[in-house]
C-alpha cells in the first residue's frame, strides 16, 4: 500500500488535546483579557498576562484540570496580580501623574474588547486608588461574577477574606467614583464644545463648560511634555489648555470612543499623540484626563490618522 492509498483508508487521527484547549482558550481570550486588564489598567500587560496563562497552561497536565474554565480565570488572575504588586513600585518613581490605558470601544463594538459596562475610564482611574488584595478581590467578583470562593482560590485566601475585602473596595469605589453623566449624546455635545473652544484658544467658552472645582490631570511619562502634578480649577485648567493649543497649534482633535465613553484624540502630523478624556456632571466638565505618554496607546486601533 502506498502513502496516498494508506492516508484515504487510515481513520483521522483525534486531535491531540492542546488543540481543544487552544480552542477553549481562544473563546475564553476576551474574558481573561478583561480580567487581567481591570486589574493593571495596562492593555500590554494584560495581553502579556494572558499569553504567560496560555503557556503556562502547555506545562500543566491537562487530564488533571476539572474546570478550565476556572483555571485560566485562576491562573490569569494571580499572573495579574503579581505583575499588579510589582507594578506598584514601578509606579512610585513614575514621572508626574499615572493614568491608565484606554481602550477604543467605538465606531464598532465588535472591532474591540467591549468594556464599556464593567470598566469605564472613571472606574479605572479610581480603581487605582484601592490595594492590589482589594482591587482583585472587586475586579473579579463585583465585575466578573466570580464567587468567593473562586476569589479565594485566585488570590490565596479564604473565602470571608476575600468577602471582607470587596466591601472595602466597594465602599471605597462608592465613595470616590464620580457621578457622571451616561447619556452618550449630551456627553459627545459636550466634548464637542469643549474641542471647538480648545482649539480656538475661547477661554471663556472653556469657562462656561468646566465645573469650578475642575481638575485636569496630564500624564507624560516623562516622554513627553505634560503638567508634572494636576491642575486644580477651572481657570487654571482653562489657561493651560489654551496655552497648549497656542503651543501646538498644528494640532488637530478628532472624535474617539474610548472604555465607553466619548473622548478625543490630538493628531500632530498625521499621528495620535494624546488622548482627552473627559469626566462630566449636569453637563459641566469635572475632570480632564489628557495622556501623552505613547507608551500607552496600544489599545487605540491606530496611533496614526490622517490630518
Amino acid at each position: 500500500m502506498n502513502r496516498t492509498e494508506a492516508h484515504h483508508t487510515e481513520a483521522p487521527a483525534e486531535a491531540p488535546p492542546t488543540t481543544s484547549a487552544l480552542a477553549h482558550f481562544e473563546a475564553l481570550r476576551p474574558r481573561l483579557f478583561g480580567v487581567a486588564y481591570g486589574l493593571l489598567g495596562s492593555v500590554a500587560e494584560a495581553e502579556d498576562v494572558v499569553q504567560d496563562a496560555w503557556i503556562r497552561l502547555q506545562r500543566t497536565d491537562l487530564d488533571e484540570i476539572e474546570d478550565l474554565t476556572g483555571w485560566l480565570v485562576t491562573a490569569t488572575s494571580r499572573l495579574a496580580l503579581d505583575v499588579l504588586r510589582s507594578a506598584r513600585t514601578r509606579r512610585e518613581a513614575y514621572v508626574g501623574p499615572w493614568l491608565p490605558e484606554p481602550v477604543e470601544t467605538a465606531p464598532d463594538p465588535a472591532d474591540s474588547v467591549s468594556l464599556a459596562d464593567s470598566m469605564s475610564w472613571a472606574m479605572l482611574v479610581v480603581l487605582e486608588t484601592l490595594s492590589p488584595a482589594e482591587r482583585a478581590a472587586f475586579v473579579l467578583h463585583d465585575v466578573f461574577g466570580l464567587t468567593f470562593d473562586e476569589v479565594g482560590t485566585a488570590l490565596g485566601r479564604s473565602p470571608a477574606a476575600c468577602r471582607k475585602l470587596a466591601s472595602r473596595a466597594r465602599e471605597h469605589v462608592e465613595e470616590r467614583k464620580p457621578r457622571f453623566d451616561v447619556d452618550p449624546e449630551a456627553h459627545r455635545a459636550v466634548v464637542e464644545a469643549f474641542s471647538q473652544a480648545t482649539r480656538s484658544g475661547d477661554l471663556d467658552g472653556l469657562l462656561e463648560l468646566l465645573d469650578p472645582e475642575a481638575v485636569l490631570t496630564s500624564d507624560g511619562g516623562g516622554l513627553v511634555r505634560a503638567a508634572r502634578n494636576p491642575i486644580h480649577g477651572a481657570d487654571k485648567v482653562a489657561r493651560f489648555l489654551v496655552g497648549v493649543s497656542q503651543k501646538y497649534a498644528d494640532r488637530a482633535h478628532r472624535p474617539i470612543v474610548i472604555n465607553g465613553s466619548p473622548a478625543l484624540i490630538t493628531v500632530g502630523g498625521g499621528i495620535v499623540d494624546g488622548v482627552i478624556a473627559l469626566g462630566i456632571e449636569n453637563g459641566r466638565i469635572t475632570t480632564v484626563d489628557y495622556l501623552r505618554n505613547p507608551q500607552k496607546f496600544a489599545g487605540l486601533r491606530t496611533t496614526q490618522a490622517d490630518q
